[in-house]
């Protein structure tokens, strides 16, 4: 299954892809104001260019696994994607991945590796429960 993971943010959403066999994931792009008209028109370009069957969104939770505002803001932007597509949009635990990112030299912004980030632990978790 080919998935698109978001590291959703107010200004700046992270993007990446995973191969067509759902185990290795790419950074892609970084979408500005991924909330915006603009912003959904390109994530549902980018949905449809790489034929996803899955869009995963980083679901912010504090360090003891709580929802806070930004993960408020999170759900709703979830809610929103969800409305102006098809393909099921799924919130994931994003803890560290930023500061995964920040550790991993790559030419990819830093938003677009954590997205990565994200969606391999996704990946994983997926391969695991199936």
């Amino acid at each position: 299954m080919k998935v698109l993971a978001l590291d959703y943010g107010r200004a700046r959403t992270g993007v990446a892809v995973s191969d067509p066999t759902g185990t290795i994931a790419r950074p892609l792009e970084v979408v500005e104001q991924a909330g915006s008209e603009q912003g959904l028109a390109r994530l549902i370009e980018l949905i449809g260019e790489h034929e996803v069957e899955r869009v995963v969104v980083g679901m912010p939770l504090t360090l003891g696994g709580e929802r806070g505002e930004q993960a408020q803001e999170t759900e709703t932007f979830i809610e929103t994607l969800a409305g102006v597509t098809e393909v099921p949009v799924v919130p994931f635990d994003e803890r560290f991945t930023t500061d995964l990112a920040e550790q991993t030299p790559a030419a990819a912004p830093e938003d677009a590796r954590a997205a990565a980030h994200l969606l391999s632990s996704y990946l994983t978790w997926a391969s695991a429960r199936a």
